[in-house]
Formats: C-alpha cells, sequence, structure tokens
C-alpha cells in the first residue's frame, strides 16, 4: 500500500516541502534510504546523510536548517522521532492478526478464552485462566492455572506465566520471559538453605511492553507490581515484591532486588542495579551500569557511577582518580624526603 507525502503530512500534522504527490511504500534509515521508502531525520550527528539519501520522503524537524538542496521531499514536524514512531505504530497495526485456536494447542475445559483470540500451536492454557478478547498467544508460550490476562494483549513464543499471576489490558511480552517464576528467598539453616515458599502473585498493569528473556518474579507474600505504561527491555531482573511506577522505561541488563520500588516516569540505563529495601523517587534518571544502595532523595534526581551519586560530583570524581597514579608517585616521594630530613 502506498502513501503520499500529502497523505502522511496530514495523519501527522506536518508540512510539506516538495512533491506532495511523492509516494512510498515502506521504510528505511536515511542512511540506507532508497527510493519508495520513507526515512526520518532526528539525531543531528546524521544530518549529513539527508544530502545523499536516495530515500523519496524525509521526515525533519521544523527548525532544521539546510546548507544546500535536498532530493527527497520533506515533511517537516515538530518531532520527527515522535512522528516516525506514530507512523510505525500505523503500519503495524494495518499487518493481519492472527485469530483461531490451533488444534494443537492445550486448553483446559476450565478456561475462558474470548473471542478473536489466537492461540497457537503447543500453547498451553492452565485450569481457571481467563484470556480476554483479541489476545493473541503464540507457540509454546504457558499460561498458568488461574491466570488473569486483559484484551488485546500480545504474547510471544516461549513466555511462561505463572499460576495466579494478573496481566493487564494491552500488554506485549516478548519471546522466553518468565512472570511470576518464585522470587529467590532462602533462610540460612544448619543444614543449609530452607526455602521460603512465595506464596504472592505478580500483577501487571495496562500497556506494558516486556522484552524478551526478562524475568519478573511472583511476591513472598502480596504482589510484585508493573503499574501501567512501564517499558521494560531485554534481560531484566525484577525480583520479589518490587514495585514499578507507570510510564518508567528501562534499558537491558537492568536489576532490581527485592522490595525496591521504583517511582513514575523514570529512566533508568542498561546494566543498572538497585539494592533492596530502597525507594527511587518519581522522574529520577539512572545512568548505564549505575549502582543505587540507598533511598533517592527527590523528584528528578540525576544519577550516575557506582555508587551512585551526581553527575557533577562522578566527574570531578573520575578526574581525581585519572590523577591518582601521579598522587601515589609525588606521595612516596614526599615520605621518602620525609624520612631523609628526620635523619
Amino acid at each position: 500500500m502506498e502513501f503520499t507525502a500529502r497523505q502522511i503530512a496530514e495523519f501527522i500534522g506536518g508540512r510539506v516541502e516538495g512533491d506532495e504527490n511523492a509516494a512510498v511504500c515502506t521504510f528505511a534509515k536515511i542512511e540506507e534510504g532508497r527510493e519508495g521508502a520513507i526515512s526520518f531525520l532526528s539525531n543531528p550527528k546524521y544530518t549529513h546523510y539527508i544530502y545523499d539519501t536516495q530515500s523519496t520522503i524525509v521526515l525533519v524537524n521544523d527548525d532544521l536548517q539546510l546548507e544546500k538542496e535536498v532530493k527527497p521531499t520533506l515533511i517537516r514536524v515538530k518531532n520527527a522521532y515522535e512522528a516516525v514512531a506514530r507512523l510505525l505504530q500505523l503500519y503495524e497495526s494495518m499487518k493481519p492478526r492472527k485469530t483461531g485456536i490451533d488444534p494443537l494447542a492445550s486448553i483446559s475445559p476450565k478456561a475462558q478464552i474470548g473471542t478473536d483470540v489466537y492461540v497457537g500451536p503447543f500453547a498451553v492454557i492452565g485450569d481457571g485462566a481467563v484470556v480476554g478478547n483479541g489476545t493473541q498467544i503464540y507457540p509454546h508460550v504457558v499460561v498458568g492455572d488461574g491466570v488473569k490476562m486483559g484484551e488485546g494483549c500480545l504474547i510471544y513464543p516461549n513466555v511462561t506465566i505463572y499460576q495466579g499471576c494478573q496481566i493487564g489490558n494491552k500488554v506485549t511480552i516478548h519471546a522466553g520471559s518468565v512472570i511470576g517464576a518464585d522470587g529467590f528467598g532462602f533462610a540460612p539453616s544448619q543444614e543449609g538453605y530452607d526455602k521460603i515458599p512465595q506464596i504472592g502473585i505478580v500483577i501487571i498493569e495496562d500497556n506494558v511492553e516486556i522484552g524478551a528473556n526478562t524475568c519478573v518474579d511472583r511476591s513472598t507474600m502480596g504482589q510484585t507490581i508493573i503499574h501501567k505504561g512501564v517499558k521494560l527491555d531485554n534481560l531484566i531482573q525484577v525480583a520479589h515484591n518490587c514495585e514499578v511506577g507507570e510510564n518508567t522505561v528501562m534499558s537491558a541488563q537492568v536489576g532490581l532486588a527485592g522490595s525496591t520500588k521504583i517511582g513514575a516516569w523514570c529512566m533508568v540505563g542498561g546494566q543498572a542495579g538497585f539494592a533492596g529495601h530502597i525507594q527511587v523517587a518519581d522522574k529520577t534518571f539512572v545512568g548505564a551500569q549505575c549502582g543505587v544502595i540507598s533511598n533517592t532523595k527527590g523528584q528528578g534526581e540525576q544519577l550516575i557511577g557506582s555508587p551512585a551519586m551526581d553527575p557533577k560530583v562522578f566527574f570531578k570524581s573520575m578526574a581525581v582518580m585519572k590523577k591518582l597514579p601521579e598522587m601515589y608517585r609525588e606521595l612516596a616521594q614526599l615520605k621518602r624526603e620525609i624520612e631523609e630530613l628526620k635523619k
């Protein structure tokens, strides 16, 4: 299906510069542009590509200043990254959705399956499970006994959702993720470690997306909660009794120890780690590989380094650290001189 620059501009509220009848049928990165494709430019580091790209249409920010003429038709918008996200969402929504129950699926007669649901081959849905309308469950997914799943969810292959967990509406869980495995609870004894039964559940609210091979553990008692709008990347560990506030985003390999409470609208970089039983305020920015070991001070704080600290303090510390070898040599020299003076 083709769309013209004029149609696209009307959909995203943009302004066309060039041929408003220029048509595209696919997407391409600006550095890999080709005829019939639409690209976008939002990062200034990629500006030079716009002069050579072969894409037919390029989405750009309103304030982009060009040094010379360009070949593609431009659509100027307030935020090109946001605009291309809307277009990709439209493109995705136009793909045909799978429906129907595959004969190789195993569904308990005690389960409740909504309308327009897809259940792929070798998927298993347990006793008392509820699957909402329009949800898609791909092959080899396991939905445990008593799981409650809302409408419009997308559960990719090999996801396991343990018994009793609750999944909201329009939740996407990518391949290999595990929701509701036991939290890491063991009591030391003379013989070793006695397992503490994990009798709680996981609650995932609406419009959450969870990346591949991410684990959200069930609580010891009560709930582990992922609030609405949260986006978790691949390979993230959310331990028992944690709570992640709404619209918080986390990059890959983040780890939350037990009972950590993360506020709303936080941004967490890759490989950041959080100690257990701490609270992180709303809108906190946590840099990549940051180690957060105590409660944060307040809303909007920025943290980097391990242990986590204010960026200004961190960079001053790093500047000193680079000089440590030289400072060590100077200190050794001073000690020798003092010894000589004592003699």
